[in-house]
């Protein structure tokens, strides 16, 4: 989906959101210089593969937070993961680096793929790319999961462990 489109289905569900438009970012580090007007929604995610990639999962946790994947795919029951390729990533979400976002998952190719969000996000405004990388939208998390609901994306909260 494009940014365009993304906006489109937000407004037609009655998504409460807000926008932020700045320049492309492609990593956390690099929006740094940035003056987000909620900076504590930033947040990252990891689209994730287990071992014989039959199963592929998005993984948004706080901006910061180093990951521990072994951790958390033994928490979860999951064989080991690595992070998707960009082809599987355009093959799944149609997304692009620095473009990943939990509304890609709403693109309509992304139903094999299992949402997980961050249970230190729970209640929080969410801070997400529209499948575009130049702008941002924030909604609560409770609003993200309704429109994951709708779209059919299995989706839940995760305890995410962090590497020390």
């Amino acid at each position: 989906m494009t940014k365009e489109e993304t906006l489109a289905l937000l407004d037609k569900s009655g998504i409460k959101y807000e926008r932020f438009d700045h320049r492309a970012i492609f990593t956390v580090e690099e929006g740094e210089g940035i003056d987000f007007p909620h900076p504590e929604a930033g947040t990252k995610n990891l689209f994730v593969h287990d071992d014989k990639k039959q199963h592929f999962y998005l993984i948004t946790v706080c901006e910061h937070k180093r990951v521990d994947l072994k951790a958390f795919a033994a928490e979860n029951g999951l064989r080991k993961l690595s992070f998707g390729s960009e082809e599987e990533l355009w093959r799944y979400l149609a997304l692009r680096p620095g473009s990943v976002s939990p509304l890609g998952l709403l693109s309509g190719s992304a139903g094999d793929v299992r949402f997980f969000l961050d249970s230190d996000l729970r209640g929080l405004l969410i801070g997400a790319h529209p499948c575009d990388n130049t702008a941002t939208v924030y909604m609560t998390d409770s609003d993200l999961f309704s429109l994951l609901r709708d779209a059919h994306i299995e989706y839940g909260y995760a305890d995410i462990p962090e590497r020390t």
